[in-house]
């Protein structure tokens, strides 16, 4: 009788508390009469979430998505039926008018991605300007981040450490891109999906050489996955969505560009033959010799 006692007290504590939390939250929502709530959500598993978010999702008057038919299955799970409408990338800056609108009639919104924080790679930061610019309240529902989660089962260092997002396809954002990655002094982490794993792979090998890199997928689901390897690399038959976390190594050569390692074996070409030149890039920087080789069989048909 005791245990069954003290187990019921346990739950009792366990319901009044979250009894206090919903009204607190629905408090804080008549309150503070208009504000933005921006709320993660889940990265795969769906109970990585809070208390606050779930209470903040079903007690808005509006829940602002990226995808509602992809959120709809969060929401069903918890029994959340508030209005649903769409903000995503291509409606950002009409949608964000739309929502300032709503806020101004008094609305309490928040906003999710598909997954994880808004704003991080995904859209948010339209919005989040025209609150600032028109001095509007928003606050965060903290939650589940990919990026970090990958930087920690990755074992990388973490005591430095830069968000670098998707990597551009356009080819000038992506060279800026790439030496802003090169150039930092510290571990740096990359989103990529299954449709340019393999190309953004290739890239960060031109550009950084032979480094070791976690690929991290899956994250928090059945089949996580992390995939520590040295550049070059590919992933046969790639699927869902990637985390690439750079590891930083104090000592290592910062690896120059094509265009300079192309320069830099023009100019050894006049005193060693082209076998002796190519070793020497590659013990210089850690560039395999048949990268140096198609690299300059490619600049001589061009």
């Amino acid at each position: 009788m005791r245990i069954t006692y003290r187990k019921t007290i346990k739950l009792n504590l366990i319901l009044d508390n979250l009894l206090r939390f919903k009204l607190y939250i629905q408090n804080e929502l008549m309150y503070n009469i208009i504000m933005l709530y921006i709320v993660s959500t889940p990265i795969g598993n769906l109970e990585d979430i809070s208390i606050r978010a779930i209470n903040v999702l079903r007690e808005c008057d509006v829940i602002a998505c990226e995808d509602t038919r992809h959120s709809k299955i969060l929401l069903d799970h918890y029994d959340i039926h508030t209005k649903t409408i769409a903000y995503h990338k291509f409606n950002e800056q009409n949608s964000a008018e739309g929502i300032i609108s709503l806020l101004k009639q008094g609305k309490n919104i928040a906003l999710i991605s598909d997954a994880g924080m808004p704003v991080i790679s995904d859209p948010g930061n339209v919005l989040i300007k025209k609150l600032i610019e028109q001095n509007m309240p928003f606050t965060v529902v903290p939650g589940a981040n990919a990026g970090l989660c990958a930087l920690i089962l990755s074992g990388f260092d973490a005591t430095k450490f830069a968000f670098f997002g998707f990597l551009s396809e356009k080819n000038k954002e992506l060279k800026s891109q790439l030496n802003d990655i090169k150039n930092f002094e510290g571990t740096r982490i990359v989103y990529s999906s299954k449709y340019n794993i393999n190309k953004d792979l290739e890239n960060l090998y031109s550009c950084l050489g032979e480094i070791n890199v976690a690929i991290v997928s899956e994250i928090t689901k059945v089949h996580e996955n992390v995939n520590i390897q040295t550049l070059p690399y590919s992933i046969e038959e790639p699927k869902g969505e990637y985390v690439i976390v750079i590891e930083y190594i104090k000592e290592s050569k910062i690896r120059p560009n094509d265009d300079e390692i192309l320069d830099e074996l023009r100019e050894l070409l006049h005193s060693f033959d082209k076998s002796t030149a190519m070793k020497m890039l590659k013990e210089k920087y850690n560039i395999s010799k048949s990268y140096i080789y198609n690299l300059y069989e490619k600049s001589r048909q061009t």
